[in-house]
């Protein structure tokens, strides 16, 4: 009997309220699988994501369960204080997950500068770079380390390639993040163990590559090979919008169909407008 595939939904664009909040809010337009994506810090947050799981299928991404005071995760961290709260981060919600009996945990990849929360999604400001070896020594071994205690409780640890925009390439005149493009992201992946995963952002990929200038067909047939999941949306290639999906959306014809990780990660939409996001690639996917 065929497994019929399951799409998340992110919780990403629902910044500022709680998870309990946005489970609610999606659970009643019948969206039952959701991945938990930031939104604002509560008390009592973990408790009820817990009880939520046992109704719901929930899964957690980077930047939950969301801190008391905000930080910018990177695991690529040269501070010794942000990789330390990074990593301290990245443990907790692999503890979450395992007590939400989760498959997955997933994060981004990790950057040569250490960014004001408040800038995500924005031009950074010029602040100190990393020399990029460095980082990605100190990413790889966050890496290790942090997969050693995934694997433990049976989850499966993923990372996701970063997004780089003209701008930031033009102000930093380097590229301060690290896996955006396909050789640096296969390069890193053969040097982590073979249980960690790679979380393919095809709309990060779109961008990087208009950035970077490599051909967006060929780097995800490329990247096909490693992928273990997919986080789903669209932008006009200059920014990383999260924009819909539609059925003629570009990366339908490159999607691997027998994966077990598939996220919409579309934002500024209506609940029932993702609800037939959801329901257009669980179709694809499924036929």
């Amino acid at each position: 009997m065929k497994i019929l595939k399951k799409v998340y939904i992110s919780s990403g664009g629902y910044r500022n309220i709680s998870a309990t909040e946005t489970v609610k809010k999606l659970v009643s337009h019948n969206i039952f699988e959701i991945e938990l994506s930031g939104g604002k810090f509560s008390k009592n947050l973990n408790k009820e994501v817990v009880k939520l799981s046992k109704k719901h299928n929930l899964r957690i991404h980077n930047y939950f369960p969301p801190p008391k005071k905000p930080f910018v995760i990177n695991l690529a961290s040269s501070n010794k204080t942000i990789l330390n709260k990074s990593i301290n981060h990245a443990k907790k919600a692999i503890n979450l997950a395992y007590k939400m009996k989760s498959k997955f945990c997933s994060f981004h990849a990790g950057f040569l500068i250490d960014p004001n929360p408040k800038l995500l999604g924005k031009n950074f400001d010029n602040i100190k770079i990393t020399d990029r070896n460095k980082a990605l020594e100190i990413f790889k071994k966050s890496v290790f380390l942090l997969n050693r205690i995934a694997k433990k409780k049976n989850i499966k640890f993923l990372i996701e390639n970063n997004v780089i925009t003209k701008e930031n390439l033009k102000k930093f005149k380097t590229n301060p993040l690290l896996l955006t493009n396909p050789k640096e992201i296969t390069d890193f992946f053969k040097i982590t163990p073979k249980g960690v995963g790679f979380l393919l952002d095809v709309a990060h990929l779109k961008v990087s590559s208009n950035t970077e200038g490599f051909s967006l067909s060929k780097s995800i047939n490329k990247l096909n090979n490693i992928v273990s999941g997919y986080h789903l949306s669209d932008n006009n290639s200059l920014v990383d919008s999260n924009q819909a999906i539609t059925s003629k959306t570009w990366f339908f014809k490159y999607l691997k169909k027998d994966l077990d990780y598939y996220t919409i990660e579309v934002y500024n939409n209506s609940i029932s407008n993702l609800k037939q996001q959801q329901i257009l690639v669980e179709k694809f996917l499924n036929n």
